[in-house]
């Protein structure tokens, strides 16, 4: 089995530490801001969800646009401006003395809006059968930022306030550009990859995708959910005599927990392949963690609906990025996942504005309801959902003259044995396989393209 190189491992370290330092950032402000912003000139519940689901406006708006710019403009220098905005961002919202103005800030933040240029770097430095070990790692550091992130918030902020938060967001971000500067490797040449970045031709085919729309709808309303419930949580948490100080207490063995019972649902999932039914299983137990929190007048069952809610929430933020990549057309998966990432976003600034305004007109319980009923309207549509079989996506390079060339290779491949889809991209010179493990039939393939098409054989992508 072929390891990672060491330019690989250096790849993936560093890219994976430039994403942590950022939504690190990000997140902490998510279990403090109902508390420690309450000094703020204009604050109220509102402006609390508006600040702190502001950046996902800006990140879903400009995930795809910034990706293209890394094409053009260069990796290195569109991660760079991403990082000095979220700096910039993170200095207006530490220097704000109003609630509008720390949101201005966090809408700066959200600007640096680095991820596609991000992923596609690690394309550019990495072989494709060794890329999804990497894009894994950089993957992985989210789910850790954001349980770090609820860790540290609310410590820094007892020390030094909401100012401290944004302060070491800005000493963070500043650490991301001196990683970019000294440590991300740079590339010799930009592999123009579909399957990496985001392409302008395939975006209004991918949103009339049903399943692909299906999981679109379900990231946006996990982020919703997950905004809007932390706009409100930390109140609660101070209502049943929990110091803001303190809250950290809770959110460490509830992560920690909800970490450790996710695994074994994974595992069962793939295992018995039951994804389908696991899915299912996850939505419905945050209906059910929201429904424990409505009624949550004691601090046991508050602590013990967020450890339902992370264990679910966990399982799916885990399982939809590959259900994406599964389903996705063959050559599409840059654009697929891109939707995806600003849906994701979109959904957290959609959290903040619903979070804010229930709970400032309904009070802190409606705010549970209200995500309670879009979990069960999620839970509704997630019934019609279709998992396909698991397939490896593989590559070809290819030299096609003409688009009418480009189309009769795709059709000849499209009926070889075990082939499910084909794209060749006349931009790219490749070709685009998904393929059912196991039936795909190699030797086929090649004789057919035994006409000088194929220049470099068979490349494995990954597994879908």
């Amino acid at each position: 089995m072929q390891q990672l190189t060491a330019l690989e491992r250096r790849t993936a370290i560093s890219l994976a530490l430039v994403f942590a330092f950022r939504m690190l950032g990000l997140f902490m402000l998510i279990p403090v801001f109902a508390i420690y912003g309450k000094d703020l000139i204009g604050f109220s519940p509102l402006w609390i969800g508006l600040a702190i689901g502001a950046y996902g406006l800006t990140q879903a708006i400009l995930q795809i646009p910034m990706g293209w710019l890394s094409d053009r403009w260069g990796r290195h220098q569109v991660m760079l401006l991403g990082l000095t905005l979220f700096a910039i961002g993170s200095v207006v919202s530490a220097l704000a003395d109003s609630v509008y103005m720390v949101t201005f800030g966090r809408v700066l933040q959200g600007m640096g809006a680095i991820s596609g240029a991000v992923l596609a770097l690690a394309a550019d430095l990495t072989r494709e059968e060794q890329r999804p070990k990497v894009m894994a790692v950089i993957g992985a550091t989210i789910g850790l930022s954001f349980a770090v992130a609820m860790i540290a918030g609310p410590l820094i902020a007892a020390a030094a306030g909401l100012q401290g938060i944004f302060w070491f967001t800005a000493i963070l971000a500043f650490c991301g550009v001196l990683i970019v500067s000294f440590l991300v490797p740079k590339a010799a040449q930009q592999a123009s990859e579909s399957e990496a970045l985001a392409k302008p031709g395939f975006i209004l085919d991918l949103f009339k995708h049903p399943q692909l729309l299906q999981l679109t709808a379900g990231v946006l309303i996990l982020h919703l959910m997950l905004t809007a419930v932390f706009v409100v949580v930390p109140q609660q948490l101070l209502s049943q005599q929990l110091l803001s100080e303190q809250h950290w207490q809770v959110y460490l063995p509830v992560l920690l927990g909800a970490f450790v019972l996710m695994v074994p649902m994974m595992m069962f999932a793939m295992r018995k392949q039951q994804e389908k039914g696991y899915f299912l299983f996850a939505v419905g137990l945050l209906v059910v963690s929201l429904l424990l929190m409505l009624g949550g007048v004691q601090l046991w069952l508050t602590i013990t609906a967020l450890l339902l809610f992370f264990v679910a929430f966990n399982y799916l933020e885990a399982s939809m990025p590959a259900l994406v990549s599964r389903i996705a057309p063959a050559g599409q998966k840059g654009t697929a996942m891109g939707i995806y990432a600003s849906a994701q976003f979109f959904g957290a600034f959609l959290g903040g504005v619903i979070g804010g305004s229930v709970s400032g007109n309904f009070g802190l319980s409606a705010v549970f309801a209200v995500a309670a009923g879009i979990g069960l309207i999620w839970l509704a549509i997630a019934r019609f959902m279709v998992v396909p079989a698991r397939a490896q996506r593989l590559t070809f390079a290819v030299v096609v003259p003409d688009e009418q060339t480009a189309k009769h290779y795709a059709t000849l491949l499209s009926k070889v044995a075990g082939v499910q889809e084909a794209t060749v991209v006349l931009a790219e010179q490749r070709c685009y396989l998904k393929v059912a493990q196991g039936a795909f039939d190699l030797t086929q393939a090649q004789d057919l393209l035994a006409t000088g098409a194929v220049q470099t054989g068979v490349a494995k992508n990954e597994d879908a």
